[in-house]
């Protein structure tokens, strides 16, 4: 089992990388997303993204109980591949959840996971500090989020401009 955390900007690449390392590995692919289709472009990139992703993939759309995914569906040949948790975040917080408990359990999981686990995130803490409250909060509980899973990750990658960079 190891689990790999793929962080980066806003079209960096990050989710093309995960793929393709994804897809270098044998076994069963599992693409975990936690993007809803809340209007129609939204929903055009869902349905873009699925079909780039082409046959191999099964795919579970799971805005918010990523640690019972993990839990239910990890399994030594099987890559579960979740993207992404800055969405995951955001709909934390829209749907007024504990976000520490959320993570924790997160967390856990991820230790007990029994396959492939490969995360997907954004970086949203390089930029300037946002001017309203909201905005400040979802940038912290994303770092938060960050922070805890790259700690429990055996590999982390950061990309820029579609170029890797190894962190650890």
């Amino acid at each position: 089992m190891t689990i790999l955390l793929v962080l980066g900007g806003a079209r960096s690449g990050k989710s093309r990388y995960a793929l393709a390392r994804a897809e270098a590995m044998s076994g069963d692919c599992l693409f975990v997303a936690t993007a809803q289709a809340l209007d129609s472009e939204m929903d055009s990139r869902i349905t873009r993204h699925r079909a780039e992703r082409g046959d191999r993939w099964r795919t579970i759309e799971e805005p918010i109980a990523l640690a019972a995914i993990v839990q239910r569906e990890s399994r030594p040949e099987r890559i579960l591949l979740i993207d992404c948790l800055t969405l995951w975040a955001s709909n934390l917080m829209m749907a007024e959840r504990d976000i520490d408990e959320a993570v924790a359990a997160f967390v856990a999981a991820l230790r007990q996971a029994r396959g492939q686990v490969i995360l997907v995130a954004n970086e949203v803490g390089l930029g300037i500090v946002p001017d309203n409250v909201l905005a400040r909060r979802f940038r912290d509980v994303a770092g938060t989020i960050n922070q805890a899973v790259a700690a429990c990750s055996d590999e982390a990658m950061f990309l820029a401009a579609g170029l890797p960079m190894r962190l650890r």
